[in-house]
């Protein structure tokens, strides 16, 4: 199965709207026409920066004959790399990737470091993250703890995201392994949320977790360092 992703026009701009189009074929190049709902979306599309700074989760519309289109802008220019998640009818999961290159001024690279800690804010929220193996080969169960910031109290009635308590994806360091997540129990509404995985190989790999509480989608990156 094959992905292509084009822009209309050609290059994007840096922080300008550009047209995303996502073809889904078949080898023989005859577009796959029918896919399985995954929580709640036909598509999950990841896009990342170079140095895993840049994180973004959209879900493009599905146009019919295989393509998919959205409507996206990137912060500045350099190379990303856009993931495609999905599922087609009566198959299992597929993700597909490709780097692009987008025009305009370009930051400096960033280097990408374990984290001292792993509890980190957002939107109001302390998330803490524990992993109950760093070990390649095994599988590691995530558990995100997730309280009010201020108060330290526990979030007992976080909302569903896309049919689940929260999204994780991992990445590895070169961005070469991407790892789908599913939580282990997905009506749960916090305060602990757990997924289940396993670290193909060692490394560092970025974790990003997406969670949902007051109508707000909140997200927190953490960087863990797995061995072999």
């Amino acid at each position: 199965m094959k992905a292509e992703f084009s822009f209309a026009g050609g290059k994007p701009e840096a922080n300008e709207e550009s047209e995303l189009t996502i073809m889904i074929s078949n080898e023989d190049g005859t577009p796959v026409k029918s896919f399985t709902e995954n929580h709640e979306k036909l598509l999950h599309l990841i896009v990342v920066d170079h140095s895993l700074g840049y994180f973004n989760h959209i879900h493009p519309a599905y146009q019919g004959e295989g393509k998919f289109t959205i409507k996206t802008a990137f912060p500045e220019g350099g190379e990303y790399k856009v993931f495609a998640d999905f599922i087609p009818a009566g198959g299992s999961n597929i993700t597909k990737s490709e780097w692009i290159e987008v025009s305009g001024k370009e930051s400096g690279h960033t280097e990408i470091k374990p984290d001292s800690s792993l509890v980190k804010e957002d939107a109001g929220k302390e998330v803490e993250l524990n992993l109950s193996s760093s070990k390649a080969g095994e599988e590691a169960v995530l558990s995100f703890h997730i309280r009010d910031a201020s108060s330290k109290d526990d979030i007992t009635n976080l909302e569903q995201y896309l049919g689940a308590v929260g999204h994780v994806v991992i990445l590895s360091e070169d961005a070469e392994q991407y790892i789908h997540v599913h939580p282990i129990d997905e009506k749960t509404s916090g305060p602990e949320a757990r997924f289940a995985t396993t670290f193909p190989k060692g490394g560092t790999y970025k974790i990003w977790g997406q969670f949902q509480h007051g109508g707000e989608v909140f997200t927190v990156p953490y960087v863990v360092n797995i061995t072999d």
